[in-house]
């Protein structure tokens, strides 16, 4: 589960970085509900993590499916793909 949610949110950044390009900014609009899910997976995996296991990875995967979310939002208005 904390593999997971690395992985989710190292492919949420990157996808997060190819939509920053232009003309490629719709993107988002399917980047967002995937970190969404990964942002969703890796609050289980904190909260499932017992006591003495390392929750590092899943730490990771949040923080970095919560940036891509923001600044995929952020990318979303500036551009006018929110009205």
């Amino acid at each position: 589960m904390k593999t997971a949610s690395l992985v989710l949110g190292i492919l949420a950044i990157i996808g997060m970085i190819v939509a920053f390009f232009p003309c490629l900014g719709s993107l988002n609009w399917i980047n967002i509900p995937f970190a969404s899910v990964g942002l969703i997976i890796s609050i289980i995996a904190v909260s499932q993590a017992k006591p003495g296991e390392p929750k590092g990875g899943a730490i990771a995967g949040l923080v970095l499916c919560a940036v891509a979310i923001v600044f995929g939002l952020i990318r979303l208005i500036a551009g006018g793909g929110v009205v």
